[in-house]
Parts: structure tokens; sequence; C-alpha cells
């Protein structure tokens, strides 16, 4: 993915030197140009405008792209729609494709519910189920397989949600004579009108159990305390949401909800994340810094050594690769970026202080 992305600068049209003032006119130009809602307008090449922008109008983005490329720059959320999201189209909370229906009731069969039309009978199916799952930073990097438990009604173990005692057979219902549904006569303003309604005693099934389960009481269903086996891929970040089809509430006599499962990945004392990358800083002494050394970088897989030459000024960037998130998908991982600040000493001894000045009068003997 990363190999084939274009170069930031070229999608706006600009130098790699360009003001801020030149990225915001540039942005805005090609924006216009590209919208999705204008004529000729073209989607992907609005989303690259917009993740070119994203980072060039960030200053310490900017200067990482310019330094690594696109590997200093977190691809994530930007290059792909579903933030986070790693089971894609598969629907979520959060705005992450969430798919709103009314369930088998289309607009006739409303209509004809109203006007005891011919009303196909309604599907039953379950409640969808929330929960969420807490993971410390590391489980949200690596992934993991996870047991959660979750409350909520499940199929009669019983009478496997047949809601008859087993060995008792269902029989039609005496109500509806099977038909599922009553015609009720309501008085209006405009006379009598006749309405159907969903069967009350069988639930619009048409059946009913000749003796009711003795454990669920014929609702086909008992609460329980379920475990389910959860496995959480490497890379998921906060606020994703993976669904679980059918692992939701059950029913009688239809197929049950679906669980969805809200991840949240808990802050790092040291590390923060940026899509694939995950950025720290390190300290060193003005010496060290001038002299040139090596210094222990925490990682998410241990400690690092890393060579800091001598020179380097304080808000330096070092990449180190493959040290970062792993892709949700495909295969690789992003890199780790250390910033290393330098720290000017604050107590100086009376020794130091000369040895300094001296150093600084003698520019010709220093390394500046």
């Amino acid at each position: 993915m990363g190999m084939s992305k274009r170069d930031y600068y070229d999608v706006l049209g600009i130098k790699k030197g360009a003001s801020d003032d030149e990225i915001k006119k540039a942005f805005r130009k090609k924006a216009i140009e590209h919208h999705p809602d204008k004529q000729g307008g073209d989607e992907a090449k609005f989303q690259e405008v917009n993740e070119a922008y994203e980072v060039l109008k960030d200053e310490r983005k900017r200067q990482r792209y310019d330094q690594f490329g696109h590997a200093g720059v977190g691809s994530s959320a930007s290059s792909d729609g579903s933030a986070g999201n790693p089971f894609g189209g598969a629907g979520g909370f959060g705005g992450q494709n969430v798919n709103f229906d009314f369930g088998d009731l289309g607009l006739g069969d409303i209509f004809g519910s109203f006007f005891g039309g011919g009303q196909r009978q309604r599907s039953n199916r379950g409640r969808d189920v929330e929960t969420t799952v807490n993971l410390s930073f590391e489980e949200g990097v690596f992934g993991l397989e996870k047991d959660i438990k979750v409350g909520l009604n499940d199929t009669c173990e019983h009478c496997k949600g047949t809601t008859a005692e087993p060995g008792h057979e269902l029989k039609t219902c005496d109500t509806c004579k099977g038909a599922g549904q009553v015609n009720r006569v309501t008085r209006t303003v405009f006379g009598d009108i006749q309405q159907a309604t969903v069967c009350p005693t069988c639930d619009g099934q048409g059946k009913v159990p000749e003796k009711k389960c003795t454990v669920c009481h014929g609702k086909g269903t008992q609460h329980k305390t379920k475990t389910i086996k959860l496995k959480i891929p490497a890379g998921i970040d906060d606020g994703a949401t993976i669904r679980l089809r059918e692992q939701g509430e059950a029913v009688a006599n239809g197929p049950k909800g679906d669980l969805y499962v809200n991840i949240r990945v808990k802050p790092h004392k040291h590390f923060t994340r940026e899509g694939d990358l995950i950025l720290s800083e390190e300290h060193v002494d003005m010496v060290s810094a001038s002299l040139g050394t090596e210094i222990d970088v925490e990682t998410v897989d241990g400690t690092v050594r890393m060579k800091v030459p001598a020179g380097t000024q304080s808000g330096t960037d070092f990449k180190l690769s493959s040290h970062g998130v792993p892709h949700l998908r495909g295969n690789g991982r992003g890199a780790h970026i250390v910033t290393l600040l330098v720290d000017t000493p604050t107590k100086l001894s009376k020794k130091q202080q000369e040895l300094l000045k001296e150093f600084a009068g003698n520019p010709k003997k220093g390394l500046w």
C-alpha cells in the first residue's frame, strides 16, 4: 500500500519548500476540482487531496514526511474509509458502517397492517447486544484472544427454543386459527376500521405448544451469562467495533441478533499512537548530543539500542523501522519514531562554567 502512494506535494501540485499559505491555497483549489458533488469530481482523488493536506498542514507531521516519506506518517484512518474498524463493511457503532433497517417490515406491510390488507407474518429476530472490551496499549498493538462474558437471553437448553416441553408437539393456535394475526375492529371518526394485528396468543407464529416448556415457561429463551472467545486482531485501534453475527439475543422461532464489541484501548505512559506509527520522546544531555552517543530506547518490542550521531539537534526525529503497529490488513508494521530532546544543563560547577566559556571563546577548537 505504501509503495503505490503518490507524493503528497505532487498530489497538491506544489514544491517541497511551499509555505503554509501556498499549501492551503493548493488544497482549496484541488479539493474544489475533485469534489465528488461536482460534475467530473472524483471521490478517490478528493480523498487523496484530503490525506495530503492532513499531513502537510501539520508542522510535526510534515517534518516527519519530509524526512521519512510515507513511513513517517501513520497510515490508517485517512487511507481507508473504515477508520480503524478491521471488519470494514461488517457494520458497527461509532459512525462505522451502521445499517439501519426496519426488520422485515416493508412499506406494504406497514400500510397493510393499518388497513387490514394481507399482512405477511413479521420476521422474528433476536435483539442486538452491545458490549465493551478494554485493552492495554500493547494488546491493541499485538492483538490477542480474549474470553468475553455477556449476560443475555440465550436459547433455552431444555426445549432448544421450540417453546414446547420435550416430547410434546406444537399445535395450531386457537385464537387466530394458525393465521398468526387477528382482525380487530377500531371505531374512528371515519367509521369502523378493521385492522389486522399480530395474534397475542402465539405472537404471530400460528402455533402454540401442547405443553409449555417447564424451564422457560414457553418463552423459548433463558437468561444466562455466555462466554465468547473473541479473536482481536493485531493493530486494532481505540474506537473500533467488531461485529459477531448471531451472537446476540435469542428469540423463539427466529435467528439470533448480533453482538457488537466496542474496543477501548488505554493510553500508554510513554508512547502515543498515530495510525500504524508509535511516537515517543527520549532525552539526552548536551555533551552526548554534541559528541554522539548510543541510548536505550523503550519500544513495544522491548529495549532497542539507538545511535545518536555527533551534533544532533534537539527535536530531531529518528525512525526505528518495524517497531510500530502491525497493519490491520496485510503484512508488515509501521515505524517507531523517536524525537530526541537535548537537555541544556541547569546546574554547572565553577569548573564546568569556565570550560564552557573557554569553549565559546575558541570556536575553532569547538564542534561548531
